[in-house]
């Protein structure tokens, strides 16, 4: 009878103890499964960010490019940060009045 009684409380924490493995096994699937979509959103924010930091050094070249062509052709150049200045309305009709 004890025999039993001990057969089968093991044998109900066997079958508890399965359950969680299961249960442990999908949480393990579904969070690799998680991973992976971090890994390949990663990637492409990886490469997208590449190609923009490409996209500005090929600008800031031909910026500084046009500068140089600039300077050699002895062209007067400001240059304005903009980032300082407000922006002002300014009326141009009374300059083309005159």
């Amino acid at each position: 009878m004890i025999k039993h009684w001990l057969c089968k409380d093991l044998y109900e924490e066997i079958c508890r103890l399965e359950r969680s493995l299961q249960e442990l096994e999908e949480q393990i699937i579904e969070l690799r499964m998680q991973l992976n979509m971090k890994v390949d959103e990663a990637n492409r924010l990886a490469v997208e960010n590449a190609s923009l930091r490409h996209k500005l050094e090929m600008m800031e070249r031909r910026e500084e490019r046009l500068r140089e062509f600039l300077r050699k052709i002895k062209v007067p150049l400001v240059i304005v940060d903009e980032e300082q200045f407000e922006d002002v309305d300014v009326d141009l009709e009374a300059d083309l009045k005159d």
